[in-house]
């Protein structure tokens, strides 16, 4: 059982392809006993054991859950949570320092993965705030009612190929640098597109998608303005560019700009119905999820979970 209420609960999730995964901890380890935390701690064998481990923490008490991983470590603790009593989750608060592949739901709230010292400073002051957290409800292959939750993004299409492409080049060691550069070839020549029809609000969406974005965050620069505080979600929808604003969207895209492309249709909503998305990957918070079964929904659950900021 933790001591008290302000022991925290720590999951290290090692980052893949690191050669030395251990060094990142102890630099932790230090600046955690510099400023005089009192915490207990665990490493995952791998992403999928975090949820585990944070129920763990759950059932022992703890009320303050830190994350040391990337956005797929968070969503694993994300969905622990969601799936606990009500009563039991609003007294527990989740923070994270970020050291994964992608850490973009850690950088919306600007902690930085190589400022160690500052990310804690900041969790110590235990300021928590309410935060909105997104849902995918759908039929899984068995016909079972599933549901998964997401901090930053859900994405359909040619972004979720990406992200399947760098976190295969991350998990080899001495390509982890090196992964943006095949991503983003792909990005730029492999003119994939998929059949969808998608239900936003009144519109319905019924042709070739590039991409889509429904973003409860930054969704890595593709709803540039979604803030997980509004009780909305943010949809870049993304037609298929011509050849020679491909360079412009790529430019866009990381200069935070992405909205101003004339292939990118943004909406806010709560809810998206997706009927039909043929062939298309579906990246949930960085990670590729079984495809969904017939006709899914993604919405949003306003201020469900505390954050540490």
């Amino acid at each position: 059982m933790a001591d008290d209420n302000k022991r925290w609960g720590i999951v290290y999730c090692p980052k893949s392809g690191v050669l030395k995964p251990g060094k990142k901890w102890t630099r932790i380890e230090k600046c955690l006993k510099e400023k005089g935390v009192c915490y207990d701690h665990v490493q995952s064998e791998n992403a999928k054991s975090v949820e585990r481990l944070v129920k763990m923490m759950i059932n022992n008490g703890y009320t303050t859950i830190i994350i040391v991983g990337g956005d797929s470590a968070l969503n694993e603790a994300l969905n622990c949570l969601m799936h606990t009593e009500k009563d039991v989750r609003e007294q527990i608060a989740l923070g994270v320092i970020p050291n994964g592949t992608m850490n973009d739901f850690a950088r919306f709230w600007d902690f930085k993965e190589n400022d160690i010292e500052d990310t804690v400073s900041r969790l110590c002051r235990h300021r928590v705030r309410k935060i909105d957290v997104g849902c995918i409800r759908y039929n899984n292959q068995q016909g079972e009612r599933c549901r998964r939750y997401f901090l930053n993004c859900v994405c359909i299409g040619l972004v979720a190929s990406v992200m399947k492409l760098r976190r295969r080049a991350n998990n080899v060691p001495g390509l982890r640098t090196l992964s943006f550069i095949p991503s983003t070839l792909l990005m730029i020549f492999q003119r994939l597109e998929y059949k969808m029809r998608l239900r936003i609000e009144s519109d319905v969406i019924d042709r070739k998608v590039m991409t889509v974005c429904i973003g409860n965050a930054k969704g890595y620069g593709f709803t540039p303005n979604a803030v997980p505080y509004n009780g909305l979600l943010d949809v870049s929808v993304v037609y298929h560019p011509q050849v020679a604003q491909l360079v412009e969207g790529f430019y866009l895209l990381y200069s935070g700009k992405i909205l101003n492309h004339g292939s990118v249709h943004p909406y806010r909503t709560n809810e998206v119905v997706i009927e039909k998305a043929e062939r298309a990957l579906i990246g949930v918070d960085g990670r590729i999820m079984n495809s969904p079964v017939g006709t899914f929904k993604v919405q949003v659950e306003q201020e469900v979970v505390n954050f540490l900021i």
